[in-house]
């Protein structure tokens, strides 16, 4: 009995003295900060910057958000605005020893790490935009090791985009403009030449019977004369 209490007790501690090596809970969605039992975020200027390949979004376009600074073991990261604390849109494929964190009743969310594996700039992080007309900016919170970590580092504003989005647009509708316009010229061009053939023909045509009606009237001139 004395053992089961002791397995109790220790379990939990143990637990908490670990942290979270597979990644945040739930419950640190708000506040993001890590429940290291005996670890404080520090104040020390951080050496990380949360950094983004662009200053406007477009609502189902990625934006693409890399962790600058020396190599990390923890994050949590998110989309938000000014207006609440809620994680917007969703993150796309987890990049390796990462994981996806359902926060705002979202499962996608936020991310979080999958495991203690250092991390670095070369792991990318992918977000789709929602249909939202406010700037977003990121927040993270990055773990160096369990006892060192900064909390609620931020991008710079990001915001949407007014005009069509960048790059090409789809290609089935240019294909379909392309083939017709194709299609429409080729045939032009076709009834042209045919219409051109067409007055050829009737023009040899007029004058064979010219030839024929002038062969006929010296027939008859001559039998009759």
């Amino acid at each position: 009995m004395e053992l089961l209490l002791t397995v109790l007790v220790l379990v939990p501690i143990l637990w908490c003295i670990d942290g979270y090596p597979t990644g945040a809970h739930s419950d640190a969605c708000g506040p993001m900060i890590p429940r290291h039992v005996g670890a404080y975020p520090q104040h020390t200027p951080s050496p990380y910057s949360v950094l983004t390949n662009s200053k406007m979004f477009y609502p189902g376009y990625p934006v693409t958000v890399t962790i600058a600074g020396p190599q990390y073991r923890g994050l949590l990261l998110q989309a938000r605005s000014h207006e609440s604390n809620d994680a917007l849109g969703s993150w796309q494929l987890p990049p390796p020893d990462t994981k996806f964190l359902n926060c705002s009743n979202n499962p996608h969310g936020a991310m979080t790490h999958s495991n203690p594996n250092l991390k670095g700039v070369t792991t990318v992080y992918s977000w789709v935009p929602p249909d939202f007309h406010g700037p977003i900016y990121f927040m993270v919170t990055v773990v160096q090791e369990r006892t060192v970590f900064w909390v609620h580092l931020s991008s710079i504003h990001v915001f949407r985009g007014s005009g069509p989005p960048p790059g090409p647009v789809a290609g089935p509708g240019r294909a379909g403009t392309g083939a017709g316009a194709g299609a429409g010229a080729g045939a032009g061009t076709g009834a042209g030449r045919a219409g051109a053939l067409a007055t050829g023909g009737q023009s040899g045509l007029a004058e064979q019977t010219s030839i024929v009606a002038l062969v006929m009237s010296f027939l008859l001139f001559a039998i009759l004369g």
